[in-house]
């Protein structure tokens, strides 16, 4: 992906992907000797874990690192009456099937897990200063994609290709299409826009949310920029 001023991504560093449950042997062997896996972030809830766990003892050398983004978010979210309200009517209604996960996005940034899941991605970004990281939830849409979009703009790739990557999700999945589900670019002006109102943009959120300094921004555009 190319930075608004010119730069571009280092290819095979940054990785988002779905569950590696259900990945091949071949799929594995590629992580291990194309793309120099050396860490994990599991961005999924405890009953996934259970489900569908990675296959680690595949991956010999690989650090896994579970950071579940929505644990308890949706205690939180229904301690506020009103929040559980419109929460409820959305996840009901016909008529705009996409309006339930518009209001669940933000809560995926604001909420404390996904704070403190997002801060242990920046860390382990931070920490891994040779090959490739590898960031997923289970189909690589939602907590996944939000990872991607905050790392991807703290190293200036401009919103209109950050939401193209996070719409190619919908070609890329084997999730049945659905709009109430399908990756929209509602969700992500949804999120965003909480941030901003909060933060003052994804950048305020990764520095003042996330605890990410300015030296840890210019580590990270220095290593994974070209």
């Amino acid at each position: 992906l190319p930075t608004a001023d010119g730069r571009r991504i280092r290819a095979g560093l940054l990785l988002r992907s779905g569950t590696l449950y259900f990945a091949t042997s071949g799929d594995l062997r590629r992580l291990m000797e194309d793309y120099h896996l050396r860490c994990v972030v599991d961005l999924r809830g405890e009953d996934e874990l259970v489900e569908y766990p990675d296959p680690m003892g595949r991956l010999p050398g690989t650090r896994y690192l579970h950071a579940d983004v929505l644990k308890g978010t949706v205690e939180g979210i229904s301690q506020n009456a009103e929040a559980r309200r419109r929460l409820e009517a959305a996840r009901e209604s016909d008529e705009d099937p996409a309006r339930f996960m518009e209001l669940v996005y933000p809560h995926i940034l604001l909420g404390d897990s996904g704070v403190a899941a997002y801060r242990a991605l920046f860390e382990v970004l931070l920490a891994t200063e040779e090959g490739s990281v590898l960031w997923h939830c289970h189909f690589g849409r939602d907590r996944c994609g939000m990872a991607s979009v905050l790392v991807e703009s703290v190293l200036g790739v401009p919103m209109d290709l950050i939401e193209e990557d996070y719409l190619a999700t919908n070609r890329y999945t084997d999730d049945p299409f659905s709009e109430r589900t399908a990756a929209n670019p509602r969700f992500i002006h949804a999120a965003v826009g909480a941030i901003t109102r909060e933060f003052g943009g994804v950048e305020g959120y990764v520095r003042e949310a996330l605890g990410v300094s300015d030296a840890d921004l210019a580590e990270l555009r220095g290593r994974y920029l070209e």
